[in-house]
């Protein structure tokens, strides 16, 4: 007898970190909560438990919690119900102990606000929204690079990796797309994730959202009309963001990937790795740095095939982070000219990104004329194949036809002329694409 089993079914979007319902529930030092509101009510000069709950991201009950706490160790007082605006709530004020122990506490750390969610919790939303956990369909991810001109052939490798959440390396002549393929990845992963505003490990407080970094979606509102609440149903001390992208290039230094600590704040922020936890990690320009690059990529070897990062305190106290991040290398260069074979075998997928088509390369031509309102013209286009890409092996780049487009461009307007193309504009465009080989007397 054949049983057929259902392979299991997809979870429908992440699954959001629940919101502590105690005082215990945060799993956070009594003291440094304590500290944190007193530090928090001390520099925003805020009084309410109800703003004071959405200064520090925390459900009111919670909140009504810890103002008891420290009410019981004489650091606060109430004040009473001051005004009729306040909806007859209980205000609240540092006493003198109170505003004591804040100074002392802001002399150890500055930071205030939001509580930090402890490394391990933390370690558990990362697993509910893991970008293993995607599963990125063909169509997806021709929707999302359906502005591309692609190889047909490049989806059938590429779907396979972004799938995988594996590490990319991809290689190829220069100006052919590779940074706008890592952007259309991005765009094809689609979801949302949950990012937290900052970490706690070891009584240590490190930032990790970044507005730079975060596109902070838009928050559920909750209808009027409608019986049953759809917002705060999630951890507020979470941000819930687009799923990060962070891309560096030529600047990249190893100390970048390490933890920073800011002597003045006495705080830690998070490095570009960690905050690019559940997205994607973009190293373009492989090779430009100042360091080499099998050193760069030594420094993943541990995060790609272990799925943690170490990190390290001021004090030299080294821990573990999570690390869920798609990491794509993106060079000029052929892989055998810049890594060994053990570094090239622990990067999962190796995907080339050649220059396109004749037919693809006009298709591209035609797409940017468009785009820039320059008509085609016959005479033009006959002149650039037969008489331009023979001096140069008939070699075609992704970048050449916006380039000798914008050049036209650029001339007609200097001209005073509409916009259009003739065989002189373009020889004159052509020249500026490429630089003579000659000796310079110095």
């Amino acid at each position: 007898m054949n049983m057929q089993v259902s392979p299991p079914a997809i979870p429908a979007g992440v699954q959001p970190p629940p919101a502590p319902r105690s005082l215990g529930g945060m799993l956070l030092h009594p003291v440094m909560m304590r500290d944190i509101l007193l530090k928090t009510m001390f520099r925003m000069n805020v009084t309410m438990v109800s703003v004071v709950a959405v200064s520090l991201k925390k459900p009111i009950p919670v909140t009504q919690e810890l103002v008891a706490l420290a009410r019981g160790q004489k650091l606060l007082e109430a004040t009473g119900t001051l005004n009729a605006n306040n909806g007859n709530e209980m205000g609240y004020q540092l006493t003198d102990a109170g505003k004591a122990r804040a100074l002392d506490a802001l002399a150890q750390s500055e930071y205030y606000g939001a509580m930090p969610v402890p490394l391990d919790v933390y370690r558990e939303q990362v697993k509910r929204q893991s970008i293993r956990n995607i599963a990125v369909t063909r169509d997806q991810l021709v929707a999302a690079m359906g502005h591309l001109i692609l190889p047909k052939s490049l989806m059938d490798h590429l779907g396979p990796a972004v799938g995988a959440g594996r590490s990319i390396l991809m290689y190829g002549p220069p100006g052919n797309g590779k940074s706008s393929i890592s952007n259309g990845i991005r765009d094809a992963l689609g979801d949302k994730i949950y990012v937290p505003r900052a970490i706690e490990y070891a009584g240590q407080v490190i930032t990790v959202y970044d507005p730079i970094v975060h596109s902070a979606a838009e928050e559920d509102l909750d209808d009027p009309n409608s019986l049953r609440r759809t917002s705060g149903r999630y951890d507020t001390r979470y941000v819930r963001c687009e799923r990060p992208t962070v891309i560096t290039g030529g600047e990249l230094s190893l100390s970048m990937l390490d933890l920073v600590y800011n002597p003045v704040a006495r705080t830690y922020q998070a490095p570009l790795q960690l905050k690019s936890t559940g997205g994607i990690f973009i190293i373009d320009d492989l090779g430009r740095q100042a360091e080499p690059p099998q050193k760069i990529v030594n420094r993943w070897i541990v995060p790609l095939e272990e799925s943690r990062d170490i990190l390290a305190l001021q004090s030299g106290e080294k821990f573990e982070v999570p690390f869920d991040t798609l990491v794509i290398f993106s060079t000029n260069f052929h892989p055998n000219e810049i890594f060994d074979k053990a570094a090239l075998r622990r990067i999962f997928f190796k995907i080339k990104i050649d220059g396109p088509s004749q037919e693809d390369f006009l298709k591209i031509f035609a797409m940017v004329a468009r785009k820039r309102k320059m008509p085609l013209d016959e005479a033009t286009l006959i002149h650039l194949l037969q008489n331009k890409y023979p001096t140069i092996n008939n070699v075609y780049a992704n970048y050449q036809p916006v380039y000798l487009i914008d050049q036209m461009a650029a001339i007609c307007r200097f001209e005073g002329i509409p916009n259009q193309m003739r065989p002189d504009l373009l020889d004159r465009a052509w020249a500026n694409m490429f630089v003579r080989d000659e000796v310079i007397v110095k």
